[in-house]
């Protein structure tokens, strides 16, 4: 049975705003939460980055719901025995009910260091290497490294994760989801593609869950509704690679441009027309999918989890 949970958005909620979120979420019967984890938001209008391993952090202390990162890049901003730490950390601040969502990253955030952007086809191999590493440090041993992209000397993790710390692989491409398949123990992908799903099950996914989520915007007046997504994520509308591939906001904004406010009211589920939501979510369960998350665009956070409390959720479960 699908499993729904709220999407928190560290590229446009301040920490505080997303733990008030996060609480409300419980409330209306969310039984999970996802989080982003940037450096950058996409854009300069979306205002807000804080780290997501503090966020995590707070979250344990705040409610009781599992958290998966939605995604995490341990290969270049982080290195691979870094993020196993906070990784494992998190999965022992939260009892064991932390999952560690993976994929090869975005130039938006990874090039803050100053390393070059690889091809998507190095990205991946790293990524796979990345996995093996934080796999070996996730048992408690001593473990010492050397491949291609990483050196791991005699590091030990004394704080482990408690049980088995799942990682789920991200992919928006046949390439992906057939790494997903092979190295992870479950799949992300954000739209509901039944193909990309079966690359990742004849790859090794078979009987492992399938993640994803959306963002909508809930309001009463549909117009504005759609004006807030096309103010705050009209980037979600951008074609093939962009979003991998743009190093700053600032080219997120001049992409944006040629994002039309008819695309977002035609790809984004706004205004408080309760069966356009619920026909955006069943996509995915129809597709398969074993967790969706979903997000609120925009300042009407209370109005969304009233309308999910009492109209969403049981109309979902129903």
């Amino acid at each position: 049975m699908t499993s729904f949970g709220y999407f928190l958005s560290c590229e446009e909620f301040t920490p505080a705003e997303l733990l008030e979120q996060a609480r409300k979420a419980s409330d209306a019967g969310f039984t999970r939460l996802a989080i982003s984890d940037h450096f950058h938001p996409w854009n300069d209008e979306q205002g807000s980055s804080p780290l997501v391993w503090s966020m995590i952090g707070a979250l344990s202390q705040t409610v009781d719901l599992p958290v998966t990162t939605l995604v995490t890049c341990p290969t270049m901003r982080l290195h691979p025995a870094v993020t196993a730490q906070a990784a494992a950390t998190s999965s022992a601040l939260l009892d064991g009910r932390f999952t560690l969502g993976v994929g090869t990253g975005e130039a938006l955030n990874e090039h803050v260091l100053g390393d070059r952007w690889p091809s998507f086809d190095e990205r991946a191999d790293m990524l796979e290497e990345a996995v093996e590493v934080m796999r070996k440090l996730f048992t408690g041993r001593q473990v010492s490294h050397r491949g291609p992209h990483y050196t791991v000397d005699n590091a030990r993790l004394y704080t482990t994760p408690h049980g088995r710390l799942p990682i789920h692989v991200s992919g928006f491409g046949p390439k992906s989801a057939e790494l997903a398949g092979r190295i992870g123990d479950g799949f992300i992908t954000m739209g509901p593609d039944q193909e990309a799903i079966g690359r990742f099950r004849e790859a090794g996914g078979e009987g492992k869950p399938v993640i994803g989520g959306l963002k909508v915007c809930w309001d009463e007046d549909r117009d504005k509704a759609v004006e807030t997504v096309h103010r705050l994520w009209p980037n979600e509308q951008l074609p093939g690679e962009l979003a991998q591939t743009l190093p700053t906001p600032a080219h997120f904004e001049q992409a944006s441009q040629l994002v039309t406010r008819e695309q977002v009211s035609d790809n984004v589920p706004c205004g408080d027309d309760v069966e356009e939501h619920v026909t955006a979510v069943r996509a995915y369960l129809d597709a398969g999918f074993d967790e969706v998350y979903i997000g609120q665009i925009g300042p009407g956070q209370d109005a969304f989890f009233t309308a999910c409390r009492d109209k969403l959720l049981p109309a979902l479960s129903g």
